[in-house]
Protein backbone atom coordinates (compact mmCIF):
# COMPACT_ATOMS: atom_id res chain seq x y z
CA UNK A 1 0.00 0.00 0.00
CA UNK A 2 1.47 3.60 -0.74
CA UNK A 3 1.64 6.05 1.87
CA UNK A 4 1.08 9.83 1.67
CA UNK A 5 4.83 11.60 1.54
CA UNK A 6 4.54 13.01 4.61
CA UNK A 7 3.44 9.80 6.43
CA UNK A 8 6.50 8.17 7.11
CA UNK A 9 6.56 3.65 6.76
CA UNK A 10 6.81 0.83 9.12
CA UNK A 11 9.44 -1.76 8.18
CA UNK A 12 6.50 -4.17 9.27
CA UNK A 13 4.54 -3.01 6.39
CA UNK A 14 4.88 -5.74 4.20
CA UNK A 15 3.16 -7.93 6.79
CA UNK A 16 -0.48 -5.53 6.73
CA UNK A 17 -1.61 -7.96 4.19
CA UNK A 18 -1.90 -10.81 6.17
CA UNK A 19 -3.49 -9.72 9.46
CA UNK A 20 -6.12 -7.26 10.10
CA UNK A 21 -4.48 -6.37 13.50
CA UNK A 22 -3.60 -2.35 13.81
CA UNK A 23 0.27 -2.84 12.79
CA UNK A 24 2.83 -0.73 10.55
CA UNK A 25 0.58 2.14 10.34
CA UNK A 26 3.29 4.50 10.02
CA UNK A 27 2.97 7.79 11.94
CA UNK A 28 3.41 11.61 10.91
CA UNK A 29 5.09 13.41 12.65
CA UNK A 30 4.26 11.75 17.08
CA UNK A 31 1.17 10.58 16.09
CA UNK A 32 -0.68 8.12 13.43
CA UNK A 33 -1.94 9.51 10.28
CA UNK A 34 -5.55 10.60 9.61
CA UNK A 35 -6.49 8.04 7.70
CA UNK A 36 -5.61 5.39 11.19
CA UNK A 37 -7.14 7.30 13.20
CA UNK A 38 -10.45 7.25 11.20
CA UNK A 39 -10.35 3.61 10.52
CA UNK A 40 -9.85 2.71 14.29
CA UNK A 41 -13.19 5.75 15.12
CA UNK A 42 -15.15 3.21 12.53
CA UNK A 43 -14.31 0.31 13.99
CA UNK A 44 -14.76 1.45 17.51
CA UNK A 45 -18.41 3.08 16.70
CA UNK A 46 -19.14 -0.64 14.79
CA UNK A 47 -18.18 -2.51 18.54
CA UNK A 48 -20.53 -0.41 20.19
CA UNK A 49 -23.54 -0.74 17.80
CA UNK A 50 -22.71 -4.47 17.65
CA UNK A 51 -23.04 -4.16 21.89
CA UNK A 52 -26.29 -2.20 21.64
CA UNK A 53 -28.00 -4.05 18.85
CA UNK A 54 -31.33 -5.64 19.55
CA UNK A 55 -31.76 -9.37 18.30
CA UNK A 56 -34.11 -9.99 15.86
CA UNK A 57 -35.73 -12.94 17.50
CA UNK A 58 -38.77 -12.85 15.68
CA UNK A 59 -37.11 -12.75 12.10
CA UNK A 60 -34.16 -15.40 12.95
CA UNK A 61 -37.37 -17.79 14.37
CA UNK A 62 -38.86 -17.33 11.23
CA UNK A 63 -35.81 -18.45 9.16
CA UNK A 64 -34.86 -21.31 11.44
CA UNK A 65 -38.79 -22.51 11.04
CA UNK A 66 -38.56 -22.26 7.25
CA UNK A 67 -35.30 -24.61 7.54
CA UNK A 68 -38.04 -27.66 9.08
CA UNK A 69 -36.57 -26.69 12.43
CA UNK A 70 -39.13 -26.69 16.11
CA UNK A 71 -38.09 -23.00 18.09
CA UNK A 72 -38.93 -21.81 21.04
CA UNK A 73 -37.98 -18.04 21.99
CA UNK A 74 -37.48 -17.50 25.53
CA UNK A 75 -35.59 -14.51 27.83
CA UNK A 76 -33.45 -14.17 30.49
CA UNK A 77 -34.32 -12.51 34.02
CA UNK A 78 -32.54 -8.85 32.20
CA UNK A 79 -35.39 -6.69 31.60
CA UNK A 80 -33.34 -4.29 28.88
CA UNK A 81 -30.23 -4.17 27.13
CA UNK A 82 -28.93 -1.60 29.99
CA UNK A 83 -29.71 -4.33 32.82
CA UNK A 84 -27.89 -6.78 30.64
CA UNK A 85 -24.76 -5.01 30.45
CA UNK A 86 -24.83 -3.83 34.29
CA UNK A 87 -26.10 -7.48 35.57
CA UNK A 88 -24.47 -10.41 33.86
CA UNK A 89 -25.93 -12.58 36.75
CA UNK A 90 -28.99 -11.85 35.83
CA UNK A 91 -28.41 -12.63 32.11
CA UNK A 92 -27.85 -16.36 32.88
CA UNK A 93 -30.90 -17.17 34.34
CA UNK A 94 -34.19 -17.29 32.98
CA UNK A 95 -37.21 -14.88 33.63
CA UNK A 96 -40.22 -16.48 35.17
CA UNK A 97 -42.46 -16.98 32.04
CA UNK A 98 -39.81 -18.81 29.80
CA UNK A 99 -38.52 -21.22 32.31
CA UNK A 100 -42.86 -22.32 32.88
CA UNK A 101 -42.70 -22.74 28.72
CA UNK A 102 -39.60 -24.98 28.62
CA UNK A 103 -40.81 -27.00 31.63
CA UNK A 104 -44.31 -27.36 29.79
CA UNK A 105 -42.31 -28.19 26.38
CA UNK A 106 -39.88 -30.80 27.82
CA UNK A 107 -39.29 -33.73 26.04
CA UNK A 108 -38.98 -36.89 28.19
CA UNK A 109 -35.35 -36.53 27.17
CA UNK A 110 -33.26 -35.69 23.79
CA UNK A 111 -29.59 -35.88 23.33
CA UNK A 112 -28.61 -32.39 22.55
CA UNK A 113 -30.56 -28.78 22.55
CA UNK A 114 -28.89 -25.67 20.79
CA UNK A 115 -29.58 -22.61 21.98
CA UNK A 116 -28.83 -19.40 20.32
CA UNK A 117 -28.28 -16.33 22.61
CA UNK A 118 -27.84 -12.74 21.33
CA UNK A 119 -24.76 -11.95 24.10
CA UNK A 120 -22.67 -9.14 23.75
CA UNK A 121 -23.06 -8.95 19.71
CA UNK A 122 -26.53 -9.31 18.02
CA UNK A 123 -24.58 -8.85 14.87
CA UNK A 124 -22.62 -12.05 15.29
CA UNK A 125 -26.00 -14.45 15.45
CA UNK A 126 -27.78 -12.53 12.74
CA UNK A 127 -25.03 -12.81 9.93
CA UNK A 128 -23.39 -16.55 11.54
CA UNK A 129 -25.77 -18.40 13.47
CA UNK A 130 -28.47 -19.64 10.88
CA UNK A 131 -25.48 -20.99 8.04
CA UNK A 132 -23.47 -22.62 11.03
CA UNK A 133 -26.38 -24.38 11.96
CA UNK A 134 -26.61 -25.54 8.29
CA UNK A 135 -23.75 -26.99 8.34
CA UNK A 136 -23.59 -29.05 11.58
CA UNK A 137 -27.33 -30.37 10.87
CA UNK A 138 -25.94 -31.83 8.14
CA UNK A 139 -23.25 -33.40 10.12
CA UNK A 140 -25.74 -34.18 13.16
CA UNK A 141 -28.36 -35.81 10.49
CA UNK A 142 -25.89 -38.24 9.45
CA UNK A 143 -26.25 -39.97 13.39
CA UNK A 144 -28.49 -41.20 15.49
CA UNK A 145 -28.61 -37.69 17.63
CA UNK A 146 -31.99 -36.98 18.78
CA UNK A 147 -32.94 -33.00 19.06
CA UNK A 148 -34.47 -31.32 21.26
CA UNK A 149 -36.13 -27.73 20.18
CA UNK A 150 -34.02 -24.64 19.01
CA UNK A 151 -33.74 -22.24 21.75
CA UNK A 152 -33.64 -18.18 20.88
CA UNK A 153 -32.49 -16.53 24.01
CA UNK A 154 -32.57 -12.64 24.76
CA UNK A 155 -30.14 -10.96 26.78
CA UNK A 156 -28.72 -14.10 27.31
CA UNK A 157 -25.27 -15.18 28.87
CA UNK A 158 -23.64 -18.14 28.20
CA UNK A 159 -24.73 -20.11 31.63
CA UNK A 160 -28.41 -19.88 30.22
CA UNK A 161 -27.62 -22.71 27.87
CA UNK A 162 -27.02 -24.50 30.92
CA UNK A 163 -30.35 -24.44 32.64
CA UNK A 164 -32.38 -24.47 29.28
CA UNK A 165 -30.62 -28.13 28.89
CA UNK A 166 -31.69 -29.34 32.41
CA UNK A 167 -34.90 -28.18 31.97
CA UNK A 168 -35.28 -29.82 28.79
CA UNK A 169 -33.39 -33.03 29.49
CA UNK A 170 -30.90 -33.12 27.25
CA UNK A 171 -27.74 -34.80 27.69
CA UNK A 172 -25.83 -32.04 25.69
CA UNK A 173 -25.92 -28.17 25.66
CA UNK A 174 -24.46 -26.18 23.03
CA UNK A 175 -24.76 -22.49 23.07
CA UNK A 176 -24.64 -20.27 20.00
CA UNK A 177 -23.28 -16.41 21.17
CA UNK A 178 -22.35 -13.11 19.66
CA UNK A 179 -19.12 -12.41 21.49
CA UNK A 180 -17.51 -9.41 23.04
CA UNK A 181 -17.00 -7.37 19.76
CA UNK A 182 -13.16 -6.83 18.97
CA UNK A 183 -11.92 -3.65 17.20
CA UNK A 184 -11.77 -5.64 14.31
CA UNK A 185 -14.47 -8.83 14.62
CA UNK A 186 -17.28 -7.08 15.82
CA UNK A 187 -19.55 -10.00 14.44
CA UNK A 188 -17.56 -12.75 16.30
CA UNK A 189 -19.76 -15.59 17.18
CA UNK A 190 -19.02 -18.12 19.82
CA UNK A 191 -19.89 -21.75 20.38
CA UNK A 192 -19.73 -23.08 24.47
CA UNK A 193 -20.65 -26.80 24.78
CA UNK A 194 -21.65 -29.21 28.25
CA UNK A 195 -22.54 -32.26 28.94
CA UNK A 196 -24.79 -32.77 31.54
CA UNK A 197 -26.23 -29.63 31.79
CA UNK A 198 -27.32 -27.96 34.88
CA UNK A 199 -27.23 -25.00 36.38
CA UNK A 200 -24.22 -24.72 38.89
CA UNK A 201 -21.91 -25.82 35.89
CA UNK A 202 -18.53 -23.62 35.77
CA UNK A 203 -16.66 -22.37 32.58
CA UNK A 204 -14.07 -25.47 33.35
CA UNK A 205 -17.46 -27.49 32.57
CA UNK A 206 -17.93 -26.24 29.12
CA UNK A 207 -15.95 -26.60 25.70
CA UNK A 208 -15.60 -22.93 23.67
CA UNK A 209 -15.14 -22.82 19.80
CA UNK A 210 -14.75 -18.77 18.94
CA UNK A 211 -14.45 -16.47 16.42
CA UNK A 212 -16.83 -18.26 14.24
CA UNK A 213 -17.55 -16.27 10.99
CA UNK A 214 -16.27 -15.97 7.62
CA UNK A 215 -13.40 -13.96 7.96
CA UNK A 216 -12.31 -16.11 10.95
CA UNK A 217 -12.91 -19.49 11.93
CA UNK A 218 -15.18 -20.97 8.97
CA UNK A 219 -18.28 -22.86 9.22
CA UNK A 220 -17.02 -26.35 8.10
CA UNK A 221 -14.32 -26.32 10.89
CA UNK A 222 -16.24 -25.00 13.14
CA UNK A 223 -19.01 -27.39 12.80
CA UNK A 224 -16.39 -30.03 12.32
CA UNK A 225 -14.63 -29.34 15.78
CA UNK A 226 -18.25 -28.84 17.68
CA UNK A 227 -19.46 -32.54 16.21
CA UNK A 228 -16.08 -33.80 16.99
CA UNK A 229 -16.35 -32.65 20.87
CA UNK A 230 -20.43 -33.62 21.00
CA UNK A 231 -19.33 -37.20 19.73
CA UNK A 232 -16.67 -37.60 22.41
CA UNK A 233 -18.50 -36.29 24.94
CA UNK A 234 -21.12 -38.83 24.38
CA UNK A 235 -19.17 -41.47 24.33
CA UNK A 236 -17.09 -40.15 27.07
CA UNK A 237 -19.77 -38.80 29.22
CA UNK A 238 -17.85 -35.32 29.93
CA UNK A 239 -16.93 -31.97 28.39
CA UNK A 240 -14.40 -29.00 29.81
CA UNK A 241 -11.54 -29.31 31.09
CA UNK A 242 -11.87 -33.71 31.23
CA UNK A 243 -12.44 -33.43 27.55
CA UNK A 244 -9.53 -32.45 25.15
CA UNK A 245 -9.96 -31.01 22.02
CA UNK A 246 -8.00 -33.44 19.29
CA UNK A 247 -9.32 -32.00 15.91
CA UNK A 248 -5.97 -30.18 15.40
CA UNK A 249 -4.19 -33.62 14.79
CA UNK A 250 -7.27 -35.36 13.42
CA UNK A 251 -8.49 -32.57 10.63
CA UNK A 252 -7.03 -34.80 7.68
CA UNK A 253 -8.95 -34.14 4.51
CA UNK A 254 -11.06 -30.77 6.22
CA UNK A 255 -7.41 -28.67 6.75
CA UNK A 256 -5.16 -30.36 4.60
CA UNK A 257 -3.21 -27.60 3.19
CA UNK A 258 -4.60 -25.08 5.53
CA UNK A 259 -1.99 -25.63 8.49
CA UNK A 260 -0.98 -22.78 10.80
CA UNK A 261 2.71 -22.03 9.34
CA UNK A 262 3.26 -21.25 13.30
CA UNK A 263 2.92 -24.92 13.86
CA UNK A 264 4.93 -26.52 10.86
Amino acid sequence: MNLPKHVLSNPWQALRGLTQARIALGRSGVSVPTSAQLDFQLAHARARDAVHMALDAGALAAGLSGDGHACLAVHSACPDRATYLQRPDLGRVLDAPSRAALAAAAPASCDLVLVIGDGLSALAIEQNAQPFLAVLLARLQQEQWRMGPIVIASQARVAIGDEIGELLNARAVAVLIGERPGLSSPDSMGIYMSWAPRVGLSDADRNCISNVRPAGLGYDEAAYRLHYLLTQARQRGMSGVLLKDDTVADAGALTAGKANFLLR
